[in-house]
């Protein structure tokens, strides 16, 4: 027990620092925000699918929620229902059992369907690859507008990915 205990107590404290300069990464969040909302009007909904990922891009994909970055109070948010979405946010490899739901999700998206591939498992197979488990990235699957690739990727490069989506359905719907 004692070599637990010793175990325990030898790295000391791991955790980072808190941020000294926060405020321009705030900035720069509200910016991309405000951006989005410009475009779209009043409000972005974004139903965000999980096609067998290892769970890393989702904690990031929540990080979007909290109050640092705060999307939601701005007009963006989570869906639960395809239906109800502007946007598909899609992460991990897709598996050969989700390539169904996933088509599925498409189709049900109401047009102009969005879709954003996040994390390098999205982008390309990541680790995963293709194989009898797995199809790959998700443009094997569905058409995909934005990848955001990363491992995972931090959540402004999402909210960039995002509004890149958006730029370029607002740009040929201007044409």
């Amino acid at each position: 027990m004692w070599k637990i205990i010793r175990q325990i107590t030898r790295p000391g404290l791991v955790s980072e620092p808190a941020p000294t300069d926060s405020g321009s990464l705030t900035a720069e969040a509200q910016a991309i925000q405000g951006e989005l909302l410009d475009i779209l009007g009043q409000a972005l909904s974004i139903r965000q699918v999980d096609a067998g990922s290892c769970n890393g891009c989702e904690l990031e994909i929540h990080a979007l929620n909290n109050p640092y970055y705060n999307i939601e109070g701005l007009g963006i948010k989570f869906v639960a229902s395809p239906r109800h979405a502007d946007l598909l946010l899609v992460t991990g490899p897709v598996t050969r059992n989700m390539a169904v739901a996933l088509r599925r999700t498409y189709d049900a998206t109401p047009a102009p369907k969005l879709v954003v591939a996040v994390g390098d498992c999205g982008c390309d197979g990541g680790i995963f690859g293709e194989s009898y488990a797995s199809c790959g990235r998700v443009a094997h699957v569905i058409p995909v507008d934005v990848a955001v690739p990363g491992c995972p990727p931090a959540p402004l490069e999402i909210l960039r990915g995002i509004l890149t989506a958006v730029q370029r359905v607002h740009r040929t719907a201007a044409v």
